[in-house]
């Protein structure tokens, strides 16, 4: 684009190491009100609360935990009374070949109880569905730590999508000014046309750079939307100077944390201790059971003028015992053995992916961390860089070639520390997850480290 249809800026002296960071602050204040429609900027903890009370997966999952309460309660009448009532009413017509005919209407009415004493069965039923509804609580446990990854991550997916315009518009704004410049110094005759072609095609990628930024901007903003079902959210930026936060303990007491909490290796777990139970429960089938059985009745009947009520009342104990079943309990114990080795090899196989898991992620962490540090030396190493080769560039020492790729290693530095950075707050998170520490209490930590 010709250089009359932008009034760049020309290269004085005056471009300096404040003076960059002074704009390069500007772009990216001026940038977080883009979009945001004046809308007041939104914490961490704010979205989380926000998406907790919205997001459609988490509250599937808090329903199914809900109703396993119930489920559980239903398998606790297993070994309570029940009462049944029954009643009936009916005509009698007989009518004998010899002899008087004897019809009439008949009523009834019955009432039964049952009170369940011995039946090992049943107590295994109950025994599984106390577990069942402990294996309910630890998938909420997990989808809610799931929602917390899937909010931060998309915050912070803004967030960085918003340093990668604000860097990419810092360095088309740099790279303007240096075809202005290279124009310049072309007419009075001190560079070549060569110079001018360079920061041209520059420029011109940087714009193509500064349309796909926005539109990955676009994207991520709509993800975030999506998950909280607001629109126009606005993140805030992380407080400066920023202070990330250590990782704490070796990696082996997080792996211990795993094993012993994850809510997966939870549930693995009390999968197992069903299947045992499973196992008892066919084995019982060899068991008698024995019940408290009570009744009484009332029959009312009307035969040939006559009117009379019987009532009966029984009470007493129950013995079932099954001799054989056509070797049905005995293939049962058989399948529910087999399956017990496989929830067994399921506890296992938890186990062992939480621990890799979280053996991953503490070196992932680690490593960000150090990344972090490097592109933080990177940064100030490339603007000193960047500062010499503008000196040369002034002094005819350096072509602007050499600036440019100078402008371009600092912005692509500054990109980079910026991601680093939100992959590293979002990487504690994932570490938690993976050892099962993850709770509301880690997004206020977080949250503590945004701008106020």
């Amino acid at each position: 684009m010709p250089a009359a249809s932008h009034r760049p800026l020309p290269f004085t002296a005056a471009t300096s190491t404040g003076g960059l960071r002074l704009r390069t602050l500007a772009l990216c204040m001026a940038l977080g009100l883009v979009g945001a429609s004046g809308a007041q900027a939104q914490s961490l903890q704010e979205v989380f609360e926000a998406a907790h009370a919205y997001d459609a997966t988490y509250l599937a999952a808090k329903s199914l935990d809900d109703s396993a309460v119930y489920r559980a309660a239903q398998v606790d009448a297993l070994m309570r009374p029940s009462v049944l009532a029954s009643a009936s009413a009916g005509y009698n017509d007989t009518r004998p070949v010899v002899g008087a005919n004897y019809s009439g209407a008949s009523t009834g009415v019955t009432l039964s109880a049952k009170q369940p004493l011995f039946n090992p069965a049943n107590v295994a039923s109950i025994d599984q569905a106390q577990r069942s509804l402990f294996a309910s609580h630890a998938d909420l446990e997990s989808a809610e730590q799931d929602l917390i990854i899937r909010v931060a991550q998309a915050y912070f997916d803004v967030l960085g999508a918003q340093d990668t315009l604000a860097t990419t518009r810092t360095s088309k704004a740099a790279i303007s000014e240096q075809l202005a410049s290279a124009k310049r110094n072309f007419e009075v005759g001190t560079a070549t046309i060569t110079d001018t072609r360079e920061a041209q095609a520059r420029y011109d990628l940087a714009t193509a750079q500064e349309i796909a930024a926005e539109n990955d901007l676009v994207t991520k903003r709509i993800a975030l939307d999506q998950l909280v079902g607001r629109q126009n959210v606005v993140p805030k930026q992380l407080a400066v100077p920023v202070a990330l936060p250590a990782v704490p303990g070796a990696i082996d007491e997080w792996v211990g944390r795993a094993e012993g909490g994850h809510p997966q290796v939870r549930k693995a777990q009390l999968g197992l201790e069903i299947a045992r139970l499973e196992t008892d429960k066919a084995r019982a089938g060899n068991l008698p059971t024995v019940d408290a059985v009570a009744s009484v009745s009332a029959q009312n009947g009307n035969t040939q003028g006559f009117t009379g009520t019987s009532k009966v009342g029984n009470v007493g104990l129950q013995l079932n015992y099954t001799i054989f079943a056509g070797y049905q309990i005995q293939n049962r114990i058989k399948e529910t053995l087999v399956l017990e080795d496989k929830a067994r090899n399921d506890f296992d196989a938890a186990r062992r992916g939480v621990t890799q898991a979280t053996r991953q992620a503490y070196y992932g962490v680690q490593s960000g961390a150090a990344q972090v540090k490097a592109l933080e030396a990177a940064e100030s190493s490339s603007q000193l860089a960047l500062e010499a080769t503008q000196l040369g560039y002034r002094v005819g020492v350096r072509v602007n070639l050499d600036v440019l790729n100078a402008q371009t290693q600092l912005f692509t530095t500054q990109r980079d520390l910026a991601r680093a950075r939100y992959d590293v707050l979002v990487g504690n998170l994932k570490l938690r997850q993976a050892a099962g520490q993850l709770n509301s209490a880690d997004v206020a930590a977080v949250n503590q480290l945004l701008a106020k």
